[in-house]
């Protein structure tokens, strides 16, 4: 199985490797203002393009990741609380940092 996902990674590589070698042809890329840089092979254009993407799609998970890495956070210290008072000792984090469970 190792040996198929490391020939399948290097077909990708190789097709993309042959992807990029033919687009080197120069393109003007155009900006706002009339600002216009010249003789920028396409491949670099594309490259630019995707890791922009990339970037702008690990920032849009930022927001996520934090509010899961809160919930952890909170859910960790009223495990460590719930635990301490099953053990009987007094809790590490104080009674007031986690919200009262409401009564059935």
């Amino acid at each position: 199985m190792r040996y198929l996902v490391w020939a399948l990674r290097l077909l990708v590589f190789i097709a993309v490797l042959m992807f990029a070698l033919k687009n080197t042809d120069p393109v003007a890329v155009r900006f706002y203002a009339d600002y216009v840089v010249q003789d920028v092979p396409l491949i670099v254009v594309m490259l630019a393009a995707f890791v922009v993407g990339a970037l702008f799609g690990l920032l849009l998970t930022v927001p996520a990741a934090m509010r899961r890495r809160r919930e952890a956070m909170r859910l960790r210290r009223e495990l460590d609380r719930v635990q301490a008072a099953v053990a009987g000792t007094t809790p590490s984090v104080p009674p007031e940092a986690v919200a009262p469970m409401s009564p059935l």
